[in-house]
Formats: structure tokens, C-alpha cells, sequence
């Protein structure tokens, strides 16, 4: 679902956690077209404005409240980040791309790793209280509104386990680099 006007763009793209990358080049690609990201919406919308097609680099994060949002946001300040805002924890930053300078916010695959297992720990807070669900839903024989219940929270748990699966194959692939 695209929704456009003179200066204004709302798309939809759905990423997944592990797919960060693909995100961040294809808001780059945005805005050498001339579409710069300002504002992010639920899952997989991006608000645009039109402007002079840049080269920009867009980096993601994923941090929890656990720590001081305004001092880690001037860390990336300092740096010359952008910080776009944030969506289910992912922080979204920009900053012009450099030819030889840093387009990076982690400079080693160490940090990335630490990112994803960030994510993985934040997921794993969740499990628990999913599989309890998917287990207390009533007998399905007795009540036919349990069975789709119970079918409903079973494709819950596979997509949810199949991001965890996916999640720790991009730790792997960034350990591998």
C-alpha cells in the first residue's frame, strides 16, 4: 500500500529482525531517488518527503529501555547520527554517506552480534507466556471457537519460532564474516 502526494510518501515494506541490512540499503535506495524517510508508522510503514535525491546511510539498532535513552542517543549525536526515531525497539538513524568515512555505527561483527542477541533476549522474555497461552486454550472437541484458537496460536508459535531460528543464523553469518 503506497500513498503519495506532491511531497509525501507512505509506504509499506515488511522487513523481518533479520533483515536489517536489506532494510537499511533499501532506504538508502529511497533516498537517492529523493524520498527521505522522516517518520515511522506501525510495522513495515515508512513515511517519506521529497527532496534532492542524496546518498544517505541509514543504520537500525535495537536497544530496550533498560538503559539512558538520552545519553545513548548522544553518543550517536556525537558521531553525527541522525536519530529518525524508533519502532518496537529498533532505532532508526541517518547520517550523509562518507567515501572514506565511517557509515557505520558498529565498526566491528562483534557489536552486530551483540545487537542480535539483544533482540533474542528480548524475544525470549516472551516465550514463555506464548507457550503458556497456546497450552491453556480449552479442548477444541468441546467448544469449535478453541480450535481455531488453538490452530491460530500454533501459527503464532511456528512464525515465532521461525524468527528466532532466523535470528540466530544472521548471529552465525555475522560471526562468520
Amino acid at each position: 500500500m503506497n500513498t503519495m502526494d506532491k511531497n509525501r510518501l507512505r509506504k509499506f515494506k515488511l522487513f523481518f529482525a533479520w533483515q536489517d541490512d536489506k532494510e537499511e540499503d533499501w532506504l538508502r535506495e529511497m533516498a537517492r531517488m529523493g524520498w527521505h524517510l522522516f517518520s515511522l508508522g506501525l510495522p513495515g510503514f515508512y513515511n517519506f518527503t521529497r527532496g534532492e535525491p542524496r546518498d544517505v546511510v541509514y543504520r537500525l539498532d535495537f536497544t530496550t529501555s533498560k538503559i539512558d535513552m538520552d545519553e545513548y542517543l548522544q553518543l550517536f549525536q556525537d558521531a553525527g547520527w541522525e536519530h529518525l526515531g524508533s519502532l518496537v525497539g529498533w532505532q532508526y538513524f541517518r547520517k550523509p554517506a562518507e567515501a572514506e568515512g565511517m557509515n557505520e555505527i558498529y565498526t566491528d561483527p562483534e557489536s552486530k552480534i551483540q545487537r542480535h542477541q539483544r533482540l533474542l533476549g528480548y524475544l525470549m522474555l516472551f516465550l514463555p507466556i506464548m507457550i503458556v497461552l497456546f497450552t491453556r486454550i480449552g479442548d477444541p472437541m468441546a467448544y469449535p471457537f478453541f480450535g481455531v484458537m488453538k490452530l491460530f496460536s500454533a501459527v503464532v508459535l511456528l512464525l515465532y519460532a521461525y524468527a528466532v531460528v532466523r535470528i540466530f543464523m544472521r548471529i552465525n553469518q555475522l560471526r562468520r564474516r
